[in-house]
């Protein structure tokens, strides 16, 4: 296919978290405002001059000094952060939000805190939320008291940030202008020889969540209209077709992994992903914008850390629902090395998947920087091999019938 337009450009932006957007809105008196996960709501870090960022290491190479002050049994997200943030890749944020989901984030932001990484900036936000297990209207209360009293009230007092309701519904039509295009790109996936490739639309995906929303914008909507007048190659070079499941994935290589080993990724269930994370939030009218978003946030999350039985249900069911919305022909559930949370869920998936919903599934851990992993491509590429012989016989048996 024709590369796109921007693609050499998304690239560029995903190689430091300081990225030619953030410097420019930075320059123009800007808040950018990092974060690491789903659980705090997107849209929040929006308001007025503030932007999100959500944190990446990008070319990651040794975190010795980071497994010094935590556990080498830390996932390498969570120590590639830390030292990312003592090398000062991180010192032009103006604010830190984290979230208590897991011992190693845990660990990670108070060592950040403990070795005073941004005491020099004078007016620095930092807060850590604490994020229900359930999703039922006493959590959606407590969730909104969290945010209020740790995250929009300091924005208000330290940075004059207008957080009234008119203010919040006014970031939720910017937010959802993002959502709706990275949405509409993703949804090419559905076709049976896409304009797009998983890796294409995953770097799409993860620039609307490092850059400026309203900066970035303009080059998302550009690339969808070129995607729809895209030509897909005659004949695909796939060989099959899956969904990715799982942890934190913000490094493209391993999405480029699994697509040079013959499979196309469809669709994106995964930390960092679309799926939850660019829905478009719906308000309505006769209750306050922010009880609304912390509703949809909790109702939405598909993070194992939730761990009511109908969250259980609903994220095997969700991915059934993708494996035939997408036309998949199996699943790639991953997790993060030592990921407390995804080793269970993923599990559990490995059995239930196949036994329950006939969705064939491959079920591996992996580094933080796979682009190196040549026991990951192989256990990838034996996987894609079982799937189109899979179809090969089902062919085959169509045919005697």
């Amino acid at each position: 296919m024709k590369d796109l337009k921007h693609m050499i450009y998304f690239e560029h932006l995903l190689e430091d978290a300081q990225n030619d957007l953030v410097r420019e809105a930075k320059a123009d008196g800007r808040l950018a405002l990092g974060y690491t996960c789903y659980h705090i709501p997107e849209v929040l870090m929006n308001l007025g001059d503030c932007f999100s960022v959500r944190l990446r290491a990008p070319n990651s190479g040794s975190v010795d000094i980071a497994t010094y002050y935590m556990a080498n049994s830390a996932c390498e997200y969570s120590r590639a952060l830390l030292e990312r943030a003592i090398e000062g890749n991180y010192n032009f944020l103006d604010g830190l939000l984290g979230v208590d989901v897991c011992e190693p984030m845990n660990r990670a932001m108070e060592n950040m805190a403990l070795l005073h990484l941004h005491d020099d900036h004078d007016k620095f936000v930092r807060c850590y939320m604490d994020i229900p297990y359930a999703d039922d209207e006493d959590c959606v209360e407590h969730l909104k008291e969290q945010v209020t009293r740790k995250i929009l009230n300091p924005l208000h007092d330290v940075y004059g940030v207008d957080i009234s309701d008119a203010a919040i519904r006014e970031a939720v039509k910017k937010y959802n202008k993002v959502c709706k295009v990275v949405r509409e790109i993703g949804d090419f996936r559905k076709q049976l020889n896409p304009v797009i490739t998983g890796s294409e639309f995953h770097k799409i995906c993860l620039v609307s969540f490092v850059c400026p929303k309203d900066l970035i914008l303009p080059y998302l909507e550009e690339t969808l209209e070129e995607l729809k007048t895209r030509e897909p190659d005659p004949v695909s070079k796939y060989k099959a077709r899956v969904g990715i499941v799982g942890s934190e994935i913000d490094d493209p290589t391993f999405i480029e992994l699994v697509e040079d080993s013959g499979a196309l990724v469809v669709f994106d269930r995964f930390c960092y992903g679309s799926i939850p994370g660019r829905n478009q939030i719906i308000l309505t009218e006769d209750e306050d914008a922010l009880t609304q978003i912390c509703r949809q946030n909790l109702r939405e999350t598909e993070c194992p850390r939730n761990c009511a039985y109908h969250k259980l249900e609903y994220r095997k069911g969700h991915v059934k629902q993708l494996h035939d919305e997408y036309h998949a022909d199996g699943v790639i559930y991953e997790q993060m090395k030592f990921c407390t949370y995804w080793s269970f869920e993923r599990t559990l998936a490995s059995h239930i998947m196949p036994e329950e919903y006939g969705i064939h599934v491959l079920s591996i851990d992996r580094p933080y920087i796979s682009r190196a992993s040549g026991q990951l491509r192989t256990r990838v590429q034996a996987f894609v091999e079982s799937l189109e012989f899979k179809k090969i016989k089902s062919k085959k048996q169509g045919k005697e019938n």
